[in-house]
């Protein structure tokens, strides 16, 4: 992969990356579709990143089918799928790990300690290996967006950092791979995450200011789901993930919930005058 990529910037080629976990959907294409949009080669990684998941997470059940993915970014003229073992990532004793401080402790990094080490020491190993000129990630994962842009700023990384909007099923659902985990019925239980960000929006937009406010009608109306366990529903600052009380300027809502097993996240961003 590494030869490949210096061939390409001799050849003078510009080069698009777009790093997954694979069972691609078509929240991935879209960033695969920008890629190829932008730039002359669009490489794309499959990796199941085991340095992201603790000890009692889904690393056995993720969705896996490299076949499929092959077919999908076939079909789109993604040119080069990138797909190395965990061996090769982490050859053993491996002893070096990125972290990026005070963005990665809130939201999903207070109940997956560890995680968010591993995405950034996933993403910026892989950024050595495949040295493209921008990657592509979905604003879906806006914790781990705004963490990677953070590290490749401040370790000086010569690479942009795009982040794309989120993409949804027709009822709102946030396209997301874990989505295949859930049963008929979870699944339209699984609509209330995005129908609680809409509430979330109206309270805004009809003048609540009170996070709190908002945040408690939110966690009522996804309690009406038995299926349902909030993980956490937070208002932050979309810069430094710290919460706010009072809602104005730029706002990020987040929530983290399970339904059933399976465990998804999505976020609105929303700006107040």
């Amino acid at each position: 992969m590494q030869k490949y990529s210096n061939r390409l910037k001799t050849e003078n080629k510009s080069v698009g990356f777009v790093p997954t976990m694979g069972y691609l959907h078509e929240g991935h294409l879209s960033l695969v579709r920008r890629s190829l949009k932008e730039n002359d080669k669009t490489i794309v990684s499959v990796f199941i990143n085991p340095t992201q998941f603790g000890p009692k997470e889904d690393l056995a059940r993720y969705p896996r089918d490299l076949k499929r993915d092959e077919r999908m970014l076939r079909k789109i003229g993604a040119d080069t799928v990138f797909y190395p073992t965990a061996k090769e990532m982490y050859p053993k004793p491996y002893r070096t790990y990125v972290n990026v401080d005070c963005l990665t402790d809130a939201l999903c990094g207070r109940s997956r300690p560890g995680h968010f080490r591993g995405v950034t020491t996933v993403v910026a190993k892989l950024l050595n290996i495949v040295k493209p000129d921008v990657a592509y990630f979905g604003q879906k994962d806006a914790q781990q967006a705004i963490a990677i842009k953070k590290m490749a700023n401040d370790l000086n990384m010569n690479v942009g950092i795009k982040i794309l909007p989120i993409v949804r099923e027709p009822d709102g659902l946030a396209m997301s791979s874990r989505n295949s985990a859930l049963s008929p019925k979870e699944r339209s239980y699984a609509t209330v995450l995005h129908k609680t960000l809409l509430l979330a929006k109206q309270m805004v937009g009809k003048g609540e200011r009170s996070s709190a406010k908002v945040i408690n009608k939110m966690r009522a109306l996804i309690r009406q789901e038995d299926a349902s366990r909030i993980d956490y529903i937070s208002i932050v600052n979309p810069e430094t993930l710290k919460p706010i009380k009072t809602i104005h300027g730029e706002a990020l809502i987040a929530l983290a919930v399970y339904i059933g097993r399976t465990r998804l996240i999505d976020n609105l961003k929303l700006k107040v005058r």
